[in-house]
């Protein structure tokens, strides 16, 4: 029995660039894309929003003097390089996948339509949506927000590289810092907890969708926190 059925699982790009931080790793995107299909196999409906952060960061250019819009719409093409990328491992492994880009470029990738995406998902197809919400100023957290409220998702998946849920402080820079098991959208904002920007997190909270942080890096964890297991942190939609 699995306790999601429909689910946007958030990868950030760092995720897919392993321990280097910087581009895309083979056996990284390789490993994450069998827990995926480990995932798949049990029935659940797989929606997943890809960072960019690994190629191209909107605000890193936006600090060096590009103009942020510019520098995010690059950012947007750095995560439909990824998208494509998880693509073409999930089809390796034999996961019916399509790619919807919120910025139109056919000859790869679908346009985002919102009841075809819900359609594939119906037929058993993953469905990466990448290229953003395709405006500036939004991150690809907000992507993951608006998508799963869109397509009546059950929850939000965050999946982090190397972090294995949220804590009150940095835990590899302050010793005392707690993890928490349990959370609301309203408890992450007031506290400037940093687990996704407060556009994302309110967005999240309105449409009353709950949130798992936790570690990717760890075998089979996504098939875990799917089946129900408590791992990581859980963001409840509404308190």
């Amino acid at each position: 029995m699995v306790k999601y059925k429909r689910i946007v699982l958030k990868v950030s790009g760092e995720a897919l660039a392993g321990k280097e931080g910087f581009g895309i790793k083979p056996p990284v995107i390789r490993k994450i894309a069998e827990q995926i299909k480990t995932v798949h196999d049990l029935g659940v409906q797989i929606a997943i929003v890809c960072g960019g952060g690994n190629i191209w960061r909107g605000e890193t250019g936006a600090e060096m003097g590009m103009e942020r819009a510019q520098a995010d719409y690059m950012g947007m093409l750095a995560t439909v390089m990824n998208g494509l990328a998880l693509q073409d491992n999930l089809e390796s492994l034999g996961v019916p996948t399509r790619v919807q880009t919120s910025i139109e470029m056919r000859q790869i990738a679908e346009p985002y339509i919102r009841r075809k995406a819900v359609r594939h998902l119906e037929k058993g197809r993953v469905v990466i949506f990448a290229g953003g919400t395709g405006n500036p100023y939004f991150s690809t957290d907000t992507t993951s927000a608006l998508r799963a409220a869109e397509i009546g998702a059950d929850v939000i998946l965050m999946a982090k590289n190397g972090v294995d849920g949220v804590y009150s402080a940095d835990p590899n820079k302050d010793s005392s810092a707690v993890k928490f098991e349990e959370l609301s959208h309203l408890d992450i904002i007031n506290k400037n907890l940093h687990v996704m920007d407060s556009t994302a997190s309110t967005l999240s909270m309105d449409n009353d969708i709950p949130l798992v942080v936790f570690n990717l890096n760890e075998p089979d964890n996504i098939k875990r926190v799917v089946e129900g297991e408590n791992i990581g942190t859980t963001i409840k939609g509404r308190e």
